[in-house]
């Protein structure tokens, strides 16, 4: 073959090979990354609490299509739990208010999206931690809203 057409095989069996790297970089343990946050300076710490409860919405989604309802769940309080200590590491810090209250606005809309697709049995606790989430967003607001008395 001749460089010219080996060149842009070359450039994607690369790009593959990086893909590949960050992905697994990315898959962390729910334990590692709760972790990773905990020992975070606090300012750093709403955006990682953020990160583990979007991982854990999207396996709530994707255990509720799959049927497993149990699994979901336990991963729907798990978002609740993690967008709580953001949103509470955000208010202490006074920093990524705005980001938090923006990314803890989006998973209570994708929370409702997902209990408009399930049984009525299990859409109780979805609508309860979509409910927090509103309650977790009125928080941040108020703290980003109100004036601080010196």
């Amino acid at each position: 073959m001749r460089p010219t057409v080996m060149r842009p095989v070359l450039f994607a069996i690369i790009a593959l090979l990086i893909c590949s790297a960050a992905a697994s970089a990315k898959d962390k343990s729910l334990g590692e990354m709760e972790q990773e946050a905990r020992t975070a300076v606090l300012k750093e710490q709403p955006k990682l609490y953020i990160k583990i409860a979007q991982a854990q919405l999207r396996l709530a989604d994707k255990s509720f299509s799959a049927g497993n309802s149990a699994s979901a769940q336990a991963a729907v309080d798990n978002v609740t739990e993690f967008a709580t200590k953001a949103a509470d590491a955000a208010i202490q810090s006074g920093s990524r208010l705005k980001d938090t209250e923006i990314d803890i606005r989006k998973m209570a809309d994708k929370l409702r999206d997902i209990k408009r697709n399930l049984n009525f049995d299990d859409q109780a606790p979805v609508e309860r931690s979509r409910t927090k989430l509103e309650d977790l967003r009125g928080k941040l607001l108020t703290s980003m809203f109100t004036k601080k008395k010196k």
